[in-house]
């Protein structure tokens, strides 16, 4: 999900979305009880999450803590049933052999998602970003720079092959929660196929420092202003959007091409397991589905 960030209140979604939109993929990653655990403290999560982004005074910890427990509500009855959905869509996937369109198409449902939230958070960053003081933006400028400097000592440093190595764990590590243990050959074809990815790390880093300074020059363009100002909404409209669609057309031609390969890649893993891994996969999938109805009906 990217490499973004903001933050603050109302359906506010900015870093929200890392603890709320990214359910979907958390579920693939995480067993299903740390999914449950970690849904229902989102609103808690999320809240020092951002905290440690803006460093809130008290009125704002007030604010920051209604709105993030009013856009879970909002999340567990609007977007829950559609990650239902989406889990049965892969259900109906894991038994068969699947082709890289079929996965795109899954990925693809994600983004729309997304953009909800933001929707829904505008009215509650709208209220709280005027309120921000040049000492938190300060803060969010440091915070952000540690952020970028994390990023890079795993990412710019090292050789080619150590960093496409990572890689090829990371993903490794994803896919066994869903498969069970790969087998050796399994491994190879993924060292190759993301050896073969693209991706351009420099190009990433240079998206986070734009990224980083919208968010800063946006929220410093509307301090003093109030939540019905016309033109600040406008400017953090344009900052949300901007969010889900880069404006550096060569680093969206970038990620268009990496989802592609991705999707590609992964469908070059599943169609390289074993029924017993797909077995796995599907049980694993039904238990997810399992408690995301458990979320959505009981609440807790």
């Amino acid at each position: 999900m990217g490499h973004i960030i903001g933050a603050l209140p109302a359906r506010l979604a900015l870093g929200l979305r890392l603890v709320l939109w990214s359910v979907l993929p958390a579920l693939l990653l995480s067993g299903c009880s740390a999914l449950k655990l970690g849904y229902n403290n989102a609103p808690e999560l999320g809240y020092w999450w951002f905290d440690g982004f803006l460093d809130f005074n008290d009125p704002q910890s007030t604010q920051v803590r209604v709105e993030l427990a009013g856009l879970q509500a909002w999340h567990r009855q609007s977007e829950l049933p559609r990650y239902v959905s989406i889990l049965q869509k892969l259900q109906r996937l894991a038994p068969t052999t699947v082709t890289a369109g079929q996965l795109c198409e899954a990925y693809g449902e994600l983004k729309p998602r997304l953009q909800a939230i933001l929707d829904q958070a505008e009215p509650g960053i709208a209220a709280l970003a005027p309120s921000l003081s040049p000492e938190q933006l300060l803060h969010l400028q440091r915070q952000l720079e540690k952020r970028s400097e994390k990023w890079r000592s795993e990412w710019l440093a090292g050789s080619l092959d150590e960093r496409n190595e990572r890689r090829v764990k990371q993903l490794a590590e994803r896919a066994e929660v869903l498969y069970g243990s790969l087998g050796e050959g399994q491994l190879v074809l993924l060292r190759e196929r993301l050896t073969a990815l693209p991706f351009d790390a420099d190009l990433r880093a240079r998206e986070s420092q734009r990224r980083h300074r919208d968010v800063l020059q946006t929220l410093r363009q509307i301090q003093g202003s109030t939540p019905s100002d016309a033109s600040a909404r406008s400017a953090l409209r344009a900052w949300l959007a901007r969010t889900v669609n880069s404006p550096d057309a060569v680093y969206r031609k970038q990620q268009d091409m990496a989802t592609q390969a991705t999707c590609q890649s992964l469908a070059a893993l599943h169609n390289s397991t074993t029924p017993a891994q797909r077995l796995a996969a599907l049980k694993t999938l039904r238990g997810y589905e399992a408690e995301a109805r458990s979320l959505l009906t009981t609440g807790r």
